[in-house]
């Protein structure tokens, strides 16, 4: 057994993976064999990621507020606490909070042999952004 003391400051998501102001809280990085991951993400109203994919596929858990998910080519859907989400390995996909809420998820992922994670891709745009369907 190993426990880690809250010791690792939050971090605010970097510009060229993120829109907006989204904060990064590390939960889990398992030492090597383990290629888990999980991270607990705050997404600011109207933040989101930029297009993305993961070699071995994410899931997503949403905690808390109202967020948005969309794969390519799909439907923008919306997501609410215990909704999980599972995005297919190499499906491209973002997420984030709807445009006057915030919005929580733990997201989890695995890394490929070669130690990726995810690739990341361009900026979900404003007007595909704003195609969202209204949120209640």
């Amino acid at each position: 057994m190993q426990i880690t003391r809250s010791s690792i400051d939050t971090v605010k998501g970097p510009a060229d993976w993120f829109t907006g102001d989204v904060y990064i809280d590390a939960v889990a990085a398992a030492p090597a064999p383990s290629r888990v991951s999980a991270n607990l993400v705050h997404f600011m109203p109207g933040a989101r990621t930029h297009w993305h994919r993961h070699p071995l596929g994410q899931t997503v858990f949403v905690t808390e507020g109202v967020g948005l998910c969309q794969r390519r080519g799909g439907p923008i859907e919306v997501i609410r606490p215990g909704d999980r989400v599972l995005f297919e390995a190499g499906e491209e996909h973002w997420h984030g909070a709807a445009p006057h809420r915030l919005m929580v998820h733990v997201a989890i992922n695995e890394s490929d042999s070669d130690h990726d994670v995810v690739h990341w891709l361009t900026p979900v745009t404003d007007e595909e952004y704003a195609a969202a369907p209204a949120v209640g």
